[in-house]
């Protein structure tokens, strides 16, 4: 196998200063990037975590993953950077469809929270009869990129992940580093051993047993290693011979499913829009259904007639709904996005109703009680109160959430909680 890897060290950051540096007619565009100490995951007055850092905030211990109060005694002269998860992982979603164009194997994950964010992994195994050589097919990938991400990755090519990923990691932006097909071992040999284990403690003890070229490591015998490490001993010995331990596991990509109608006439009320949304989201429903899969959040774009519009009126309005949890049901969607249209009804007429079920994955079974009757009256609660939300406002809905069953003071038991009505716009 050859395995491809692309890595932005810091692609939340990046992906953070692109969003600032918009052109001034974007009206999600907030100006200039700040200079000097930069911190990025939210205000230090709040309990996140430090996402990620520039070089000098770096300089003065900011890390990634320390909280952003820690960070804020660190350089209190930094200015700390609010993150837009959902436009992130859009901007991830949109890379690997530019992958997917190249080849069927890709890996990775579009979530900002995980380690990983910045690591795409793409299987280039016969690809050269489509694309050229492997230098030639990264110079490809890259520039592809170029209009999807804000900076050039840093490539590495090689027979296992271990590998590529060190290549990756000792690349320069437009320079891969390509491992010969079976040379993973002597290319790995001059290398640090410490990157064979996260492990400090073994990191450690193999700088006391003068292990301090992976060359060396991979002359030792396994069981000599397993005797000393464990199981990581078996790890590091597979890793310094150039053997594949985590197997490569191509990503499932998301399903969509879309559906449009036109209206004619055009229609301002929302009460004659019920009856198109309930025909598409009954037929999508039935696609669910169909292949067993449930859906975990809607888009809905609206077109709108301007003939008759103010000035300034825009041309659609999008409008992206999480629901409480996935489904597969038609008049559950329905009607959640019937409330969120009766809270913001449309600015002018609706020529044309689009309504997209994104996150589809396969349906979950729920357990159900034999003696109790409605069992799933919980999962219809969250439903209910998700439109009471989008109906009457988040601050005007409550929920009890017990704290602690057993304080000695009744008011410390429990406590209000918000609902959150899950829309996204």
């Amino acid at each position: 196998m050859r395995l491809l890897h692309l890595r932005w060290p810091h692609l939340l950051l990046d992906l953070a200063q692109a969003r600032l540096e918009r052109p001034a007619m974007d009206a999600r565009s907030c100006g200039s990037f700040p200079t000097g100490p930069i911190v990025l995951g939210g205000q230090p007055w709040t309990d996140g975590m430090v996402l990620d850092a520039n070089p000098a905030a770096r300089a003065l211990g900011v890390r990634r993953g320390m909280p952003l109060g820690t960070a804020h005694r660190l350089a209190p002269e930094a200015a700390f950077l609010d993150p837009a998860p959902d436009a992130d992982v859009e901007a991830v979603e949109s890379a690997f469809a530019t992958l997917a164009t190249f080849s069927p194997g890709l890996a990775g994950t579009a979530d900002p929270a995980d380690p990983a964010f910045g690591l795409l992994e793409v299987q280039v195994d016969g690809l050269e009869r489509l694309w050229g050589p492997e230098p030639r097919l990264v110079e490809r990938l890259t520039r592809a990129l170029g209009g999807v991400l804000p900076s050039q990755p840093s490539a590495g090519i090689a027979g296992t992940r271990f590998a590529a990923t060190l290549a990756a990691g000792h690349a320069s932006a437009g320079a891969p580093v390509v491992v010969p097909p079976g040379g993973e071992a002597s290319w790995l040999a001059p290398l640090p051993a410490r990157l064979l284990t996260p492990d400090p403690d073994v990191r450690a003890r193999l700088g006391r047993f003068g292990l301090r070229r992976i060359g060396a490591v991979a002359k030792l015998p396994r069981s000599a290693l397993v005797a000393r490490f464990d199981e990581e001993g078996g790890r590091i010995h597979a890793r310094a011979n150039g053997v594949e331990i985590v197997p490569f596991r191509p990503r499932r990509a998301p399903e969509r499913l879309a559906l449009g109608l036109p209206i004619e006439p055009a229609v301002a009320e929302v009460e004659p829009l019920r009856f198109v949304l309930h025909r598409i989201a009954a037929a999508l429903a039935e696609q669910l259904v169909a292949r067993g899969s449930a859906a975990a959040s809607a888009r809905l774009r609206l077109e709108l007639d301007l003939a008759f519009a103010r000035a300034g009126t825009p041309t659609e309005i999008r409008v992206e709904q999480r629901f409480p949890e996935p489904t597969a049901e038609g008049e559950a969607i329905e009607r959640l996005l019937l409330a969120r249209l009766g809270r913001t009804p449309p600015p002018a007429p609706v020529s044309r109703l689009e309504l997209e079920l994104a996150s589809v994955g396969p349906a979950a079974g729920q357990q159900l009680s034999l003696f109790v009757p409605q069992a799933a009256r919980n999962a219809r609660l969250g439903w209910q109160l998700a439109r009471l939300a989008l109906t009457f406002g988040e601050d005007r809905v409550r929920r009890v959430e017990l704290a602690d069953p057993e304080a000695p003071l009744p008011e410390r038991r429990w406590t209000w909680q918000a609902v959150e009505s899950g829309d996204r716009a």
